[in-house]
This record gives structure tokens, sequence and C-alpha cells, in this order.
């Protein structure tokens, strides 16, 4: 009889952005083993139509469940988060499927101080109002100010972090945020992407101003469900992490080096279809 508790975790992911979940994860729970999906071929979701995001995630969660059964869904990725979390909870009825919208939201609550949050995400997820409801369950009170950053997705991408240019573009989305009295002391950075961006960010809001991930909220909302749900690992060795990707392995491990917080190879990366 099969023990589920030593099936590995599926994420995915658009792009790349969701590597930064699964180096949450894999510092938090280095016993569990990992397949980790980027949908690079159809990069960026943020600007698609609800419905082809939809698509497109159930398409990436198949892929994932038809490679080997999976014990947990992660949608490393806010934007699908967003649009198809119901979705996916139907179409795997069987497999527990956790979202970084509620991790992201819990993360912002508990950094602000005045209760006067930003959130930076794609168009999708900012014109969705996820996050906007998920705060205000958690702190009615709560002002809450979202902002679409398109090209953000894209710097990151490129692997462009730093420079006159990066620091121009995140001037152009929130500069005028952060004026006057009433300027939030907290940025929820909605979109997985996004944290390569901190230090150009945190020099243009300067200082007092909190920035937040989803990505260690996360790890920790998985962590608590595997051990209620009796579906942690009982091995104590370092599991295994499996890569896939579906356009450009080289671009993968070059730029999702950045994410991961350490070198990729290429021969670690399997380019899939779905």
């Amino acid at each position: 009889m099969q023990d589920n508790r030593l099936l590995p975790i599926g994420l995915f992911d658009s792009g790349m952005g969701g590597l930064t979940v699964l180096r949450a994860l894999t510092e938090r729970l280095p016993c569990e083993s990992y397949r980790f999906l980027g949908d690079t071929a159809r990069l960026p979701y943020g600007t698609k139509s609800r419905e082809t995001i939809i698509q497109y995630t159930l398409n990436a969660a198949r892929k994932l469940v038809e490679q080997g059964e999976v014990k947990m869904l992660v949608i490393a990725c806010n934007t699908a988060t967003s649009a198809a979390l119901p979705s996916l909870c139907e179409a795997f009825p069987g497999i527990p499927v956790q979202g970084v919208i509620k991790p992201g939201a819990k993360a912002a609550v508990r950094a602000t101080k005045k209760g006067c949050i930003a959130v930076l995400a794609t168009e999708a997820t900012i014109h969705g109002g996820a996050y906007q409801r998920a705060i205000a369950e958690l702190d009615p009170k709560a002002r809450v100010v979202g902002r679409a950053c398109t090209l953000f997705v894209p710097l990151a991408e490129e692997g462009w972090m730093e420079g006159e240019v990066v620091e121009g573009v995140c001037r152009r989305y929130v500069g005028d945020l952060f004026e006057g009295e009433s300027r939030p002391d907290t940025i929820l950075l909605g979109c997985t992407h996004f944290p390569l961006l901190k230090g150009a960010l945190a020099r243009v809001v300067g200082p007092g101003v909190s920035l937040v991930d989803s990505a260690q909220t996360t790890a920790e909302a998985v962590d608590e469900y595997l051990a209620a749900a009796g579906l942690a690992t009982p091995s104590k060795e370092r599991g295994s992490v499996r890569f896939m990707a579906t356009d450009n392995t080289a671009r993968f491990v070059r730029t999702g080096s950045l994410f991961l917080g350490r070198e990729l190879k290429e021969e670690e990366v399997e380019l899939v279809d779905i």
C-alpha cells in the first residue's frame, strides 16, 4: 500500500518567480521532495483574461499530476491563485491545494503598524481584488491600495534587479503612493517575481516601509497543513527536487538561479509540453 507521506509536493508558476516559494519550502521542509513546473512558454499570466489564466493553470496542474502522484499542489503564482484557485480545487478534489494570496495577506497584516498597505501585483491580480478581500478578512480596518506593476515581471525574468532603469520603473509605478503623510508603511509584493526587485523598491520608497512577500508564510501554511493532515514525510534524508519548464530551459537555468538562491544546472531542468 502506497505511503502518501512519501509523495512529492507539486508547485507551479507562470515562469520562475515561484522558485522563491520553492526556496522557502526547501529551507523550512528540507526532507520533503518537490516537483516544480514553470510555464515559461506562456509567461506572463498577469495580462491574460481570467478564463485564459484558469485554463493555463489547470493545464499546468494536470502536467504535474501526470508526471506522477503528488500529495499537495502549491500555486506559486499570485495571478493563478487569484483567478483559478476554486477551479483547481474542483478539478482535483482528492489533492489539497495551497495558494499564495492568503499567506501573503497574513504577512502584510503582521508587518503593518499603521494599517496602511500597498499591494503591488500584476494587472489580473489587482483587478481581481483577491488581496484586498483577504486583507479585509484579517483586518477590516486596514486601508489597502493596489497598484498593477506589469513591467516588474519581465524585469525579474531578465534578471534586472538593480540600476537606474529598474529604479526608474519602480519610481514610475509607485513614487506617487509614497508622497505625503498618508503613505503606506507596508508593501505587499503580490507577485512571486517581485522579491528580486526588493532592493530597488526600498531605495525608491525610502526608510520605514516594510516589504513583505508570500514565500515564507506560504511555507508556514504548507508545513502546518501537512502536520495536521498526517502527510509530513517521515524521511530524515534531504528530499529531491525536479524542475520542469515549458520553454527555453537555458534561460530558466540562468535566471532561475537568482530566484532559487543557488546555481541550477541545465541537466536539472526538463523541457515539457502542456
